[in-house]
C-alpha cells in the first residue's frame, strides 16, 4: 500500500508542478488547438496536456515499479513511449489517421510479443474458446488494443471527460490489482491516475490546457493493458481463488463502457452513412450532452457518473450472469440511454425551431 500511494503522490506532485511550464511554453511557441466548426471550445488552447501526464507516469513508474516483479515493464515503457511520440506529433502538426494506426500497431505489437500482453481466456466470449490458434488471440489482442487505444481518442472531445473516465477506469483496474496482490500493475495504474488528476486540474472549465493526442493515446494504452491482463489472469485464477471474477470480459467491458460503446456506436453509424469510421464528427454521446444544452463539466460529471453504475452493476452480476447474459445486459441499457438521449435532443432542437 505504501508503494502505492507513494507513486500516486509522486506522478501528481510531477505532472501538478510541470503542467504550469508546459501551459507557458505553448502559449509561448503558439502549440495551441484553434476552435474549428466541430470543436466544443471557442478560445485558442494548448493541447500538449500528455507532455506532463507521460513525464510524470515514467517517472513514478521507473522510481517505484518493483522491477524484480515486473521483468516486462521494459516493453510496456516502450510502447508507452511509442504512442506519445505518435501523439505529440500529431499535437503539433497533423498526422493521417492511417499513419497513427501503423504506429499504434507498432506499440501493440511490443506489448504482445515482448511484454505478454495477450488475450487468452474468453469464456466462451462471442464464440470464442480455448485451444484456438495463436494467430487468432494475437488478431484479437491486436483489434482490441487498437481499439481502446482510439476510444480514448475520440471521447477527448469536452473539458475533463477523457481524463476522468481514464482515472476511474485504471483507478478501478488499480484497486483489484492491489487486492490480487499484483502490485507492479497497481503501481502502474496508480500512477496514471496520479498523473490524470493533477492534469484534470489545468483541464476543468476553464480550461487552460487539453490533453492532446499524446494524452489520449497514452491513457488509452495504458488503460488497454490493464484491461487485458485484468482478463488474462482471470481467466487463469482456480475457482474460489482470492479476487476471482467471472465472466471477466463483461466486467471489463462494463468498465470501459462509455469509450468503448461511443466509438463502436459512431463508428458502425459513420460506416453505415458511407463514410470512414476515422471521419471526426459531432456524433459522440458528449456531444449529444452538449447539444441538449449541459455545460462541459456537467456533461463530464453525468458520463463518469453513468459509467461508474455501470463498473458497479458489471462487479455485482458477475457471479449472477453468465457471459453473454450480463454482456446483453450491459449492451442493453447502454444503447436504452443513448436512444432516450437522441431523442430528447431532437425533441429539444425541435421544439426551439418551433418557438423561432
Amino acid at each position: 500500500m505504501f508503494t502505492l500511494i507513494l507513486s500516486f503522490l509522486t506522478a501528481f506532485t510531477f505532472a501538478y508542478f510541470a503542467l504550469p511550464h508546459v501551459i507557458n511554453i505553448a502559449r509561448e511557441k503558439n502549440l495551441c488547438d484553434e476552435p474549428s466548426e466541430r470543436s466544443s471550445h471557442t478560445i485558442s488552447t494548448p493541447s500538449l496536456g500528455g507532455i506532463g501526464i507521460f513525464s510524470a507516469a515514467i517517472f513514478s513508474i521507473v522510481l517505484w515499479t518493483p522491477f524484480r516483479d515486473f521483468g516486462n515493464l521494459q516493453y510496456i515503457l516502450c510502447a508507452f513511449i511509442i504512442v506519445f511520440l505518435i501523439g505529440v506529433k500529431d499535437d503539433i502538426s497533423p498526422i493521417s489517421p492511417y499513419n497513427k494506426i501503423i504506429g499504434q500497431a507498432l506499440a501493440a505489437s511490443i506489448l504482445i510479443f515482448k511484454s505478454d500482453i495477450m488475450l487468452r481466456g474468453f469464456y466462451g466470449f462471442l464464440g470464442f474458446h480455448a485451444g484456438l490458434p495463436s494467430a487468432v488471440y494475437i488478431a484479437l489482442t491486436l483489434l482490441a488494443i487498437l481499439m481502446v487505444i482510439n476510444a480514448f481518442n475520440l471521447i477527448d472531445g469536452i473539458n475533463g471527460l477523457a481524463g476522468s473516465i481514464g482515472a476511474l477506469i485504471c483507478g478501478t483496474l488499480g484497486c483489484w490489482f492491489f487486492y490480487v496482490e499484483r502490485v507492479e500493475f497497481a503501481v502502474v495504474a496508480f500512477t496514471i491516475v496520479g498523473a490524470i488528476i493533477a492534469f484534470l486540474k489545468y483541464n476543468y472549465s476553464p480550461a487552460r490546457i487539453f490533453m492532446g493526442d499524446s494524452g489520449s493515446l497514452l491513457v488509452g494504452t495504458a488503460s488497454v493493458i490493464l484491461a487485458i491482463k485484468f482478463i488474462d489472469m482471470n481467466y487463469f485464477m482456480e475457482a474460489g481463488q482470492k479476487g476471482k471474477i467471472m465472466a471477466s470480459p463483461a466486467v471489463a467491458i462494463g468498465i470501459m463502457i462509455l469509450p468503448l460503446y461511443d466509438t463502436v456506436r459512431v463508428s458502425v453509424t459513420r460506416i453505415l452513412r458511407g463514410k470512414s469510421p476515422l471521419l471526426a464528427d459531432r456524433r459522440h454521446i458528449h456531444h449529444l450532452l452538449i447539444d441538449y444544452g449541459f455545460s462541459h463539466m456537467q456533461a463530464t460529471g453525468i458520463l463518469v457518473s453513468v459509467n461508474t453504475i455501470f463498473i458497479l452493476l458489471a462487479f455485482s452480476l458477475n457471479r449472477a450472469l453468465e457471459m453473454h447474459g450480463l454482456l446483453a445486459l450491459i449492451i442493453a441499457l447502454a444503447s436504452s440511454l443513448t436512444y432516450w438521449l437522441h431523442k430528447a435532443v431532437l425533441r429539444k432542437k425541435q421544439k426551439k425551431l418551433i418557438l423561432q
